[in-house]
């Protein structure tokens, strides 16, 4: 006999093509943290619906494997 597996709803996940308005939007404790450990003060200005999660923070000079890092860390709030 076969146990029944519950559906569960997909966590939501912060990705790295996220535009950067709509995690401001969505998920304010993380807008405070990218402000706050990353200096990403551009999150809460009007090009935040042009950038994504990446492409701000390759603008502040981090690199690939810091966008990783930030995505654990950013998802782990959440």
């Amino acid at each position: 006999m076969k146990k029944k597996t519950q559906n569960k709803p997909a966590k939501t996940r912060i990705t790295k093509d996220m535009k950067l308005g709509l995690i401001a939007d969505q998920y304010p404790q993380v807008a405070e943290f990218l402000q706050e450990a990353y200096g990403l003060a551009c999150i809460g200005c009007f090009a935040n619906t042009l950038d994504s999660f990446e492409a701000g923070l390759k603008v502040h000079g981090y690199k690939d494997k810091d966008i990783v890092m930030a995505l654990k860390l950013v998802n782990a709030l959440l």
